[in-house]
């Protein structure tokens, strides 16, 4: 895994997963997601977590030049399944999460569960936000 910095697309695996939703037809970007949230490894689900939180109230924008270009649809609906995806992340041990526990940073999983905490407190129904 090439990684640069700890930001949910700073690293090569979920750049590709970026890229991967701009080349994909727009009807099937939401699809993607889900399922990178579903089945992906733990860098996609980073990713994919991301951008679901950029679509909930207090969420922020995903501006990095290694996240997906194309309008992506509304994924607040998904919010329970980031969430979800990122309680693995985080509460379980995952290679992902060994790896940077290894790095002796914890920057990273900060940021994991700040954003897991962001899909937790925002009511199901919000207000969509463009990503």
């Amino acid at each position: 895994m090439g990684t640069w910095d700890i930001g949910p697309f700073d690293n090569d695996t979920a750049a590709d997963f970026g890229g991967r939703l701009d080349e994909a037809a727009a009807d099937v970007r939401g699809s993607l997601v889900r399922e990178a949230l579903d089945s992906g490894g733990g860098e996609e689900k980073v990713a994919a977590a991301a951008l679901v939180a950029a679509h909930c109230p207090g969420g922020e924008p995903v501006d990095t030049a290694y996240g997906p270009k194309q309008p992506l649809p509304d994924l607040s609906g998904l919010r329970d399944l980031a969430r979800t995806a990122l309680d693995g992340l985080v509460d379980k041990p995952s290679e992902l999460s060994e790896l940077w526990a290894e790095s002796g940073d914890d920057s990273w999983r900060a940021g994991v569960v700040r954003l897991r905490d962001l899909l937790a407190s925002t009511p199901a129904g919000g207000a969509a936000r463009p990503v």
